[in-house]
């Protein structure tokens, strides 16, 4: 089914509860020990929308946005508030914290999968970035700001970054940046809910959402 390139109103998923999912088998034997698998590469995201139903326009706006969806069918942009810029900026963008490096160019290759990466001192894991927010993007060439689209373009419905040929072609330069995203998402149910409790007045009580990933 073909994706949306529509965000869920935000002001309802700012009270969302949720975040990444990972799935794990623990074998655990009689002695006390136990094994433990890694049964996805990537963690999927999981979240309940209820709780951020605060005016009765939350709900009328989230009734057309289901509808218009055909519950499951059509997958959408959702905002996670716990986890939507890169890097984890407090006010303005890379404000207090070193922008990530998202690219190092070695002279030919000119596209590039943004990204996020989450580290500690005993591990990491990288996060694709399919869905940048359109106008947030900010990109530096070794420290310089480059602009858009004189020196790099974006698909922004798959978070791919082109190079212009003259940043291509260098060798060793490091392109880092800042930008807000989007999850790719779906709502996890077909069936709307709804509580009527006075006149204009409902409510729906579990709403559940899932990250979407495509089977290419």
């Amino acid at each position: 089914m073909a994706f949306h390139e529509v965000q869920f109103p935000p002001s309802v998923s700012q009270g969302a509860v949720g975040g990444p999912r990972f799935s794990t088998t623990v074998l655990q034997l009689t002695s006390g020990y136990e094994q433990r698998n890694r049964n996805w590469g990537r963690s999927r995201g999981e979240w309940d929308v209820s709780h951020g139903l605060k005016t009765q326009s939350d709900i009328e706006a989230l009734i057309d946005f289901f509808v218009a969806r055909n519950g499951k069918a059509f997958p959408f942009r959702f905002k996670d508030w716990g986890d939507y810029r890169v890097p984890r900026w407090r006010s303005t963008p890379g404000d207090l914290f070193a922008l990530p490096v998202f690219f190092t160019t070695d002279g030919s290759t000119s596209t590039f999968q943004l990204t996020k990466v989450y580290s500690d001192s005993a591990g990491s894991y990288t996060r694709l970035i399919q869905k940048p927010v359109s106008g947030t993007l900010q990109l530096l060439n070794n420290g310089v700001n480059i602009f858009s689209p004189t020196d790099w373009t974006c698909d922004y419905t798959t978070g791919i970054v082109t190079l212009s040929g003259a940043i291509a072609g260098t060798t060793g330069h490091t392109i880092a940046g800042c930008c807000e995203f989007d999850v790719p998402a779906r709502f996890d149910t077909d069936d709307m809910k709804i509580s009527t409790i006075t006149t204009d007045n409902y409510s729906w009580q579990s709403i559940p959402v899932v990250e979407v990933r495509e089977i290419s």
